[in-house]
């Protein structure tokens, strides 16, 4: 495979003897050809470039002396070619695009770089090689600023190039999790011995030995610096390519994956407007944490005794009840709020909402630190006080696997952590959730609940069983961190 170079300073490009690129030439993987661009000058004093037509600063390289040369290294071996010009006027130079010039010289082309130097090359030679048979032009930029020649950006594409080729890099997998590689994100932190360095130690779960736990881990920080660094990217990426733990730590990020893409989230607070949204939403929702079997005639009476907008005003309104409302943002704003950071631009308006309600989270929270808990399995498993009891987390079918649950159970996690009664800070939150309900009682496990006890608990005249799962708090969050 093989990479053609011209330019007036040869010299420049030395380090690509070095590192991989030496490797990968020395192995005989990669031909790389430097030739001097004065060689094809014709006077004694191998002029190069002229004055610009039509008046101005600086120097053009002359397209006589540029033809002849790249006549002469096209003519070299009749191979097809991509004819590569570094200038800031250039589309700009990517992974992908690495990737696809990777490609192009497994496949039997060769590149050519034509480094240009003053004021750019006449634009007559991208014009006239664009319409020579087997050359392919891309004029290219590596960023938004201007060098003094084209010899550093063919040392960053020709670098960037040849680690994609076979037997370059060793192990092939880390093309896959580094920054801009297959996975299509920002590689996340990195760390190696000594353990603890300056009162700073590498992340427990790396020392676990534990494998996909850790390769979980490395994914996740990958999408939060990738949301924090570069939200960009995330547009590329297509829903199938993010699994449930991705839109987990996505949704707390304040953006939902939905078929369509990718959409802002935001969670908040419920207020007293808020009573209706959050009995529309209750409704719609309640009968999926019901057993099957349960009659609907006996969902519709529950759902109107105790999910009304009369009882979630009521509900509002009291001080030991602490609600969260999920809906749609109008545009995200990128900001992070921690491990409850799901949210999005409110347009300035102070509501923030572009749709109907997508999930709610209910907590009673004790008045006084020694209030019971109000189940007797609580008590003998959690002395601490006081205790939380999270009575309702509720999402949309349509938003089930989208992320959103973890991330409003995380906001509701971060709420209560932040919360005292008398001074003295919540211990833990407990729920009960339907026995035969695997789904919810899989989800509440993955978060950090862990079984108790059981309960009872009627809907209409149907009695029903429900676990009792409790969760201390300050530990884990939804994403698992």
């Amino acid at each position: 495979m093989r990479v053609d170079v011209v330019t007036i300073f040869p010299d420049y490009l030395a380090p690509l003897g070095l590192s991989l690129v030496g490797k990968a030439r020395q192995a005989g993987l990669l031909d790389i050809r430097i030739h001097d661009l004065r060689d094809w000058a014709e006077d004694r004093h191998r002029t190069v470039d002229d004055t610009p037509a039509g008046g101005g600063p600086g120097m053009v390289m002359r397209p006589d002396v540029w033809g002849a040369a790249l006549d002469a290294v096209l003519a070299d071996d009749g191979a097809p070619a991509v004819l590569l010009v570094p200038t800031p006027a250039g589309e700009q130079f990517s992974q992908r695009l690495a990737h696809d010039l990777a490609a192009t010289l497994e496949a039997g082309s060769r590149l050519v770089v034509a480094c240009g130097r003053y004021e750019g090359i006449d634009s007559r030679v991208a014009e006239h090689y664009a319409s020579v048979p087997g050359v392919a032009v891309r004029e290219v930029s590596i960023g938004d600023y201007v060098l003094g020649g084209g010899e550093v950006a063919a040392l960053v594409v020709i670098e960037a190039v040849a680690r994609l080729l076979p037997g370059v890099i060793g192990n092939a997998e880390s093309l896959v999790e580094e920054s801009h590689g297959l996975a299509g994100l920002l590689e996340g932190p990195v760390y190696t011995r000594p353990l603890a360095w300056r009162g700073l130690e590498v992340p427990a779960v790396l020392r676990s030995g534990d494998h996909a736990r850790i390769a979980r881990w490395r994914r996740g920080r990958a999408l939060d610096r990738t949301v924090e660094r570069r939200p960009d990217m995330l547009g590329r990426l297509g829903p199938g390519q993010l699994d449930r733990a991705d839109r987990a730590v996505l949704a707390q990020h304040g953006l939902l994956v939905t078929p369509e893409g990718l959409r802002p989230l935001r969670i908040r607070p419920a207020g007293p407007d808020d009573a209706a949204a959050l009995a529309e939403v209750a409704a719609a929702t309640f009968a999926l944490a019901c057993p099957p079997g349960t009659e609907p005639a006996d969902i519709e009476a529950f759902v109107r005794d105790h999910l009304s907008p009369e009882a979630f005003a009521v509900h509002l309104a009291d001080p030991g009840c602490a609600i969260l409302l999920a809906e749609p943002g109008t545009t995200w704003s990128g900001d992070l709020a921690g491990s409850a950071g799901t949210t999005a631009s409110d347009g300035g308006d102070g509501t923030g909402s572009s749709g109907p309600a997508l999930g709610y989270t209910l907590a009673r929270i004790p008045l006084h630190p020694d209030d019971a808990p109000g189940d007797p399995d609580v008590d003998a498993v959690v002395p601490q006080r006081p205790v939380a009891e999270l009575s309702k987390c509720y999402v949309r079918s349509e938003h089930h696997g989208s992320g959103l649950a973890d991330a409003l159970l995380a906001a509701a996690h971060a709420d209560l952590a932040g919360r005292t009664v008398d001074g003295v800070p919540l211990a833990a939150v407990w729920l009960g959730t339907n026995r035969g309900n695997r789904r919810a009682r899989r989800f509440y496990a993955r978060a950090g609940y862990r079984v108790v006890g059981a309960r009872r608990f009627r809907v209409g005249a149907v009695l029903h069983h429900d676990v009792v799962m409790v969760r201390p708090l300050g530990t884990v969050d939804a994403a698992g961190r």
